[in-house]
């Protein structure tokens, strides 16, 4: 596993991008500040941040622990906080509608809503009400894609009786829109309406806010943190709603590591809820990690679940992909278990898979190719 490759490794990979969006003082802001250790803007900050943030991995920490290497390398999410939306008067709807249609390239959406309170900050629409504040937000992206739906109907009728080399597909496209606008008149998902794989390609480019995967992140206040909440009437049963207290969090994020440990200790917290959310937001992207290992390096490849390993190889560098021969995989819980490459060895754990195996999450590769 330590063998050292002949070509430049490839830097560059996939940047999946997390879209935070919430009301009005809801705590995006507190909660990007918690995951990058800088400082929170200034309230009424109308720029998009950004921050690359590392995905936590026992694994790696581990790894790097038994092998020392030069450098280690989580895998990482690229995250972008918008300022709060205000649908509370029609200056504040428009400007929140432009927020809204520069997150359609994003891969995920969170979903922040407030549960915490605090006279100083005072709470959007006068009362802290966290299950209205995400059927607002739903509502929103709804009418959003609801307003996408129909101009993009308009444009192909306009055309759709022009004989043109994409006259076909573009009649195929009509149908399929106005399924779609009547799903969401109906409030049902978008996803109701898509019966094929070939649908949801002709359609991807739109970038649809109610197709994507999304995760709901409650922020709430430093004496809720063993308090549930249900959002079931209100989200979909496959969402994951977790709680997060952005203030706790930030705090945390500015102590060193010792500190924060023995502050962790005294609340009884054994894994910070950032770690918990950003995991979290791995998951939902679909993304599992395949490791490579040795003196040079230990890193965390980021691949979407069911990659097989030929196509792994490509996110290693494009060379290794194109003269794949095999990929020579142990699982790290064996490497853990039994102490060494060689243990492992010895055991018959050592696998040679072929460019049409399933790469698995942990599964610690070394690609062996030849060009």
């Amino acid at each position: 596993m330590s063998s050292v490759l002949s070509v430049a490794i490839n830097k560059k990979g996939e940047k999946m991008k997390v879209a935070l969006v919430g009301l009005l003082q809801s705590g995006k802001s507190t909660i990007l500040s918690a995951l990058s250790g800088k400082a929170i803007p200034p309230i009424g900050s109308t720029s998009i941040e950004e921050v690359i943030v590392p995905v936590p991995d026992v694994r790696i920490d581990w790894l790097s622990e038994y092998y020392k290497p030069k450098k280690t390398t989580y895998a990482t999410i690229d995250c972008l906080d918008l300022p709060g939306f205000n649908f509370t008067d029609e200056h504040g709807h428009a400007g929140s509608r432009r927020l809204i249609n520069q997150i359609r390239t994003s891969d995920l959406l969170v979903l922040v809503v407030r549960a915490f309170e605090n006279s100083a900050v005072p709470p959007y629409r006068n009362s802290v009400n966290p299950s209205r504040d995400l059927a607002e937000l739903h509502t929103e992206l709804l009418l959003a894609d609801l307003e996408l739906v129909t101009t993009r109907i308009k444009r192909l009728e306009k055309h759709i009786d022009k004989p043109t080399k994409t006259q076909a597909h573009d009649k195929a496209e009509l149908a399929l829109q106005k399924k779609l606008e009547e799903a969401i008149e109906s409030e049902k998902p978008i996803s109701s309406a898509i019966q094929t794989d070939s649908q949801h390609e002709m359609i991807k480019s739109l970038g649809f806010l109610t197709l994507k995967p999304i995760v709901v992140a409650v922020n709430i206040g430093e004496d809720q943190l063993d308090k549930k909440f249900d959002f079931a009437s209100r989200i979909d049963s496959t969402v994951e709603a977790l709680t997060i207290c952005a203030k706790l969090e930030y705090e945390l994020a500015q102590l060193d590591a010792d500190s924060r440990r023995e502050f962790m200790t005294d609340l009884g917290i054994t894994e910070s809820a950032t770690s918990k959310f950003v995991n979290s937001c791995y998951s939902a992207l679909g993304l599992t990690s395949f490791l490579t290992v040795g003196s040079d390096e230990v890193r965390a490849w980021p691949i979407k679940c069911g990659t097989v390993a030929v196509d792994a190889a490509g996110k290693v560098h494009s060379d290794i992909k194109r003269g794949f021969i095999r990929a020579e995989t142990i699982a790290f819980d064996d490497l853990k278990e039994l102490g060494s490459e060689k243990a492992v060895k010895a055991a018959g754990r050592t696998r040679l898979e072929g460019k049409d195996y399933i790469v698995q999450d942990g599964d610690i590769i070394d690609f062996r190719f030849n060009v």
